[in-house]
């Protein structure tokens, strides 16, 4: 039996959406199920993250994400529109969140269809990959249907129970806080946290050292 892997996971995070192409390899070289486990965005979770007289984390992310992304050969473009919306006075999010929340729930379904990880790829290469106005038109459609969903179905099968993806999302980040982390990207195995999109060596060194590499 495959080992499970958690991959606590962010549609607000650029650096979630670096750590993909190598979640996918791993899926590939590895013994392991990747499941996707969507959380809701510090700037949501703690909504004083990004506050006035801390702006240097928000400022370096900004300026480091896209060298990272440079480097590694992928699109990159901070998203129109942002993923959260926030009061740009106080920089804190805003109460009303019409994007974020049906993205982490379409995370969730995705990941019960047991195609998370390649829902998360492809949607968040949509999102920060340059793509205008990614919320509009057929751009999430195609992104799940190259991941092998189906958009309209997912949205009507939230629509049913909405609570309950809330609820997982929720949960998803107890869990995280349990293996010991509060960022994303993070590999959760056996337990134990693996943060960051260059980690992937550690993660697989670890792997390998549970003779998991496929041969």
């Amino acid at each position: 039996m495959s080992l499970v892997i958690d991959l606590f996971f962010s549609f607000r995070s650029p650096y979630s959406y670096l750590v993909t192409p190598a979640a996918l390899e791993i899926k590939t070289n590895y013994d392991v199920d990747i499941q996707l486990r969507p959380v809701l965005p510090l700037a949501v979770r703690q909504r004083d993250f990004f506050d006035p007289d801390n702006l240097k984390r928000g400022i370096y992310i900004l300026k480091d994400w896209p060298r990272r992304a440079e480097m590694m050969g992928l699109p990159h473009a901070w998203p129109k529109p942002d993923p959260i919306v926030t009061d740009l006075e106080t920089f804190q999010a805003t109460e009303e969140q019409p994007y974020i929340y049906r993205l982490v729930h379409l995370g969730v379904e995705a990941n019960r269809r047991g195609r998370g990880l390649e829902y998360a790829a492809e949607v968040s290469r949509v999102i920060f990959g340059g793509t205008e106005n990614w919320d509009q038109g057929d751009h999430l459609a195609k992104a799940a249907e190259r991941a092998g969903l189906n958009l309209a179905s997912m949205d009507a099968a939230i629509e049913e129970s909405p609570q309950s993806y809330q609820q997982e999302v929720e949960l998803n980040q107890t869990n995280l806080e349990i293996c010991g982390h509060w960022g994303v990207p993070t590999f959760g195995i056996n337990g134990e946290p693996f943060f960051g999109h260059d980690r992937i060596d550690s993660v697989c060194f670890e792997l390998d050292k549970l003779g998991l590499r496929r041969t």
